[in-house]
């Protein structure tokens, strides 16, 4: 329904063309008549919901001029969004032939092009033709839309570093909207330098990538991890504690490190003050297992259990349903231990059988953490999930 909608525009402007045709003096008799009948027949064809037959016909009735030009691009970008690619690559390199055309239109056009060679996935001609649609001197708002698809292009090739660079060419206004994804860009490239151990030129980078986004939670993990593997325990506690500003969804990624961190510091009773500020303000059951481990070390198991009891009243979920099971095997009697091993296996594979991560856009779920969706594409939309089969 939504390419039938969209071809009546084309079905306008393919009616102004030929009435347009009629008044000029000069057009030949038969190819009015012509026009006229490739004319009528899309139409036909349209009405009867034939889309790919009347795009043929309004193509063939299309005269391909300045004037018509536009239809022509609008036709060649449904086929792109149909799938179609080839076809409308070769309604853009059949209008690149002619010789009478604009400069504004051969950029246009171009442009249209290389967008149809990233679709296929042919990247190394789209960008052969997006740097030369460079070297052209375009106007400012072509410019702007050659860089970023440009970016997008060096992304798809995992090509960071040119990725920021061609970014970089942009504008600071024309760069809004784009700074989770360059942040990340960052962070790719301080992974690498991390696996190098590099750390310097990750810390540099993942700066880069805080400049960006300060949103960025994958750049402060990644700076927690790179202070821990060289002891800076305090300068990691820093940077984890900063998740609870940029997004405290992602605290249950932090408290394991959190817990090391504090541990190696001998700082116990910080770590678990601070847990029970994050359980108050941002309630996860990773948060309060963490804190049931340290009431259990002071208090017993009796103690931690009562504790795990009364937050999974106030928030049921079946990791935490899991550890308190776990705890009672641990300390129940041989008798009670055989059914509650029973029960912990299936429920050890409800939580086993269910995803931890989903995307808030697509909603592609996962058991691993993806910082960019595989399925939308969409960079920092994959989130922990909530609720009784999550935190």
């Amino acid at each position: 329904m939504n390419e039938y909608l969209f071809v009546i525009p084309l079905t306008i402007a393919v009616g102004a063309g030929w009435l347009l045709g009629r008044i000029q003096k000069n057009n030949k008799p038969t190819a009015q008549q012509v026009l006229h009948k490739e004319y009528f027949t899309g139409l036909d064809y349209l009405l009867s919901e034939k889309t790919d037959q009347a795009i043929d016909s309004f193509i063939r009735a299309l005269e391909i001029n300045s004037d018509t030009i536009p239809a022509h691009i609008a036709l060649a970008k449904l086929f792109r969004k149909k799938g179609d690619v080839e076809r409308a690559i070769q309604i853009h390199q059949n209008l690149l032939a002619r010789s009478d055309l604009s400069r504004n239109d051969f950029l246009r056009i171009q442009m249209a092009l290389a967008k149809d060679y990233f679709a296929v996935g042919l990247f190394d001609r789209a960008e052969n033709l997006l740097l030369e649609i460079i070297a052209q001197r375009p106007d400012a708002q072509t410019r702007k839309k050659v860089l970023t698809l440009l970016t997008k292009l060096y992304e798809k090739e995992r090509e960071w570093e040119q990725a920021l660079q061609v970014a970089g060419q942009l504008p600071g206004s024309d760069t809004l909207g784009m700074e989770v994804e360059l942040g990340h860009y960052c962070c790719e490239l301080a992974e690498a330098y991390i696996t190098q151990h590099s750390y310097r030129k990750a810390r540099d980078k993942l700066n880069s990538a805080l400049a960006y986004d300060k949103n960025s939670v994958r750049a402060s993990l990644l700076l927690a991890d790179i202070e821990m593997a060289s002891s800076g325990w305090k300068a990691a506690i820093k940077a984890l504690k900063r998740i609870s500003v940029q997004d405290p969804l992602f605290l249950p990624e932090a408290v394991g490190r959190l817990e090391t961190c504090y541990r190696q510091l001998k700082q116990d009773n910080e770590f678990e003050q601070l847990m029970r500020q994050w359980l108050v303000k941002t309630p996860s059951t990773s948060i309060m297992l963490a804190l049931a481990g340290r009431i259990l070390e002071r208090q017993g198991a009796y103690v931690a259990g009562a504790f795990i009891t009364d937050e999974l009243k106030k928030r049921p979920s079946v990791k935490g349903f899991n550890q308190l099971i776990d705890l009672y095997i641990e300390h129940a009697s041989n008798g009670a231990n055989e059914s509650l091993v029973v029960l912990r296996g299936l429920t050890g594979q409800l939580e086993l059988s269910k995803p931890v991560y989903q995307c808030n856009r697509c909603g592609f779920s996962a058991k691993s953490l993806n910082w960019q969706c595989p399925t939308c594409q969409s960079w920092g939309t994959t989130k922990p999930i909530q609720g009784l089969e999550g935190e």
